[in-house]
């Protein structure tokens, strides 16, 4: 079956917890360190060019931004949460997004699972491992989301995983779940909206943790 999203709405923005949307759909939440590539893979998956704003300045995600989205399950929220890591900004600013973030991730009682954007290109970094260390101890369920994979030649593609995975394997006891994409081809693309839309299924008005742990 091939999955696309309906009618990309954006919501709104919110500079805080309080001021997101009603918690009334499953919801998903994109984030990464900045420059990962996560607006425009979210374009890429709601099939707009500018659904989701993007620039070439890391950082420029500073807010909350909610978007409605339709696939042929249902309603649902993809979310665009700022990027963490070498942003061109103050440190009082990064630290001011860093709580916004997490105070989110911690207390929307509506997120089924984070989308942890990674670029392919680089190898493992700590900020990435830390932060997905992190969301395992919060018991976030979160996917890995390699991006910018045609960047990357045909050798380096096949060395990419499991360099990663043999990085992953020293912290974890399993790979967490993970996908592979381009914004630019569309690789990955199916795969995430499946795994989306299968998780979609298990939604109760609440969050559930689909990691089975």
């Amino acid at each position: 079956m091939e999955y696309s999203i309906d009618h990309p709405e954006f919501v709104k923005s919110s500079a805080k917890l309080d001021e997101c949307p009603p918690p009334d759909r499953p919801e998903y939440a994109f984030i990464g360190r900045s420059n990962v590539g996560k607006s425009s893979l979210i374009n890429k998956l709601a099939g707009r060019k500018a659904l989701a704003k993007i620039s070439s300045t890391p950082g420029k995600t500073q807010l909350i931004n909610h978007f409605a989205v339709k696939t042929a399950d249902r309603d649902w929220y993809l979310v665009d949460l700022p990027g963490f890591g070498y942003a061109k900004v103050s440190k009082k600013d990064r630290g001011k997004w860093d709580r916004t973030s997490r105070e989110y991730l911690t207390k929307r009682e509506n997120l089924m699972c984070v989308m942890m954007l990674i670029d392919a290109r680089i190898p493992p970094q700590k900020k990435d491992l830390d932060f997905m260390a992190w969301m395992a101890e919060a018991g976030l369920s979160f996917a890995m989301i390699f991006t910018k994979i045609d960047k990357l030649t045909l050798d380096e593609r096949e060395q990419m995983l499991p360099r990663y995975t043999k990085k992953m394997l020293t912290l974890w006891s399993a790979m967490p779940t993970h996908f592979i994409t381009s914004a630019v081809k569309g690789d990955g693309k199916q795969e995430v909206l499946s795994f989306i839309a299968q998780t979609n299924q298990i939604y109760r008005g609440d969050r559930l943790n689909i990691t089975g742990e």
